[in-house]
């Protein structure tokens, strides 16, 4: 079969596609409206995870199953836009890395707000100025966002899903590795380089930037300074790869939540978040666990914070496997309430994607 021929096939396969896909969106419009008919949200995290599991078991090959979600996320954003025009909220300018991990979720048709910090991508949420946040929570390097876990004690909104993204860190730059007299980056960031800075940039200034692609555009605008930043972030602001890969694992990885005014439905292969203060008194921690042991449900984390109102006395936040509203989930929820000083549900959510 000859390359004309080929070429030929593909472009009547095209033309197929180009008709599926619209016939698939006027099915997503009609859905649309019947969301905003019903006062549904838009978005619907257990509706995506049901999605891609299926496309994913459909696929025979030659496409890869990674490709095959790509594809349909961001088939999905092209929905998501049609049944409403979306706003997103995230940390950072373009090209950080937060507003990476929301293109990854929400795909490319929705529009992106840069907040300055964690606090106001709650609030562009909270006052309805937009409908989701994105924000990180958790790196496996560096460990736990606590800005993010503070906001989420006193904040009215939801977790409504989770997702994970390899972070890869770069030191950019206008000018030369040894005319560089000073660092900017997020002090998370400078946390996952901290073995390679002492090593390779040891007398080097290291300065705080509320986010990795700040940080880019201040770079750009100086005669003797540095960034550490996505290779994205190079491109956006003019700079120069320097030295790739600089974080001190090859495994590192962030982990993002999305919030929402309402709660995502069950899936059947959920995770709950919720947070509690304890009574000071000998074995209290201990009691608390109690409800999930006797329920059977497994803990799939354990944070402590300051609540920062009282002193040595603390928040405990914890992730358990299940949907608040499983029955077993349900009970041992129920159960724990009345031992807590506190107990707030943060979110029920999909784990993360297959």
């Amino acid at each position: 079969m000859d390359l004309t021929h080929l070429r030929k096939k593909i472009d009547s396969l095209d033309a197929r596609i180009v008709a599926l896909l619209n016939e698939r969106a006027a099915v997503t419009l009609a859905v649309g409206k019947e969301k905003i008919r019903n006062n549904r949200s838009i978005y619907a995290p257990d509706r995506e995870q049901e999605v891609l599991k299926r496309v994913k078991a459909l696929n025979k090959g030659p496409v890869s199953p990674e490709a095959v979600a790509a594809i349909y996320r961001e088939i999905m954003s092209g929905s998501l836009a049609l049944e409403k025009s979306l706003r997103i909220a995230h940390l950072g300018p373009q090209a950080s890395y937060t507003h990476m991990a929301a293109q990854k979720k929400f795909g490319r048709s929705v529009d992106y707000v840069s907040c300055i910090n964690i606090s106001e991508v709650f609030n562009q949420v909270e006052h309805g100025e937009c409908d989701y946040g994105v924000v990180p929570i958790e790196n496996s390097i560096e460990g736990a966002v606590t800005h993010t876990f503070d906001i989420l004690v006193d904040s009215d909104l939801k977790i409504c899903s989770q997702f994970e993204m390899d972070i890869a860190h770069n030191l950019l730059s206008r000018v030369p590795e040894n005319k560089i007299k000073r660092i900017y980056s997020n002090p998370q960031v400078f946390g996952q380089c901290r073995q390679w800075l002492l090593t390779n940039m040891p007398k080097v200034e290291l300065i705080d930037a509320v986010s990795s692609a700040k940080a880019a555009q201040i770079a750009a605008k100086a005669k003797d300074a540095a960034c550490i930043a996505s290779e994205l972030a190079a491109k956006e602001y003019g700079l120069n790869v320097l030295k790739r890969n600089i974080q001190d694992s090859a495994h590192n990885i962030t982990r993002f939540l999305v919030l929402s005014a309402t709660d995502a439905g069950p899936t059947g292969h959920d995770r709950t978040s919720l947070v509690f203060s304890i009574k000071d008194r000998v074995g209290a921690l201990h009691a608390m666990l109690t409800p999930f042991y006797k329920n059977k449900i497994n803990l799939t984390k354990i944070e402590s914070r300051p609540s920062k109102k009282k002193a040595w006395d603390y928040y405990f936040f914890v992730d358990c496997e299940g949907h608040q509203k499983d029955k077993a989930v349900a009970r041992a929820l129920g159960q724990l309430e009345g031992m807590c000083k506190f107990m707030k549900i943060l979110g029920s959510y999909p784990v993360l994607d297959p």
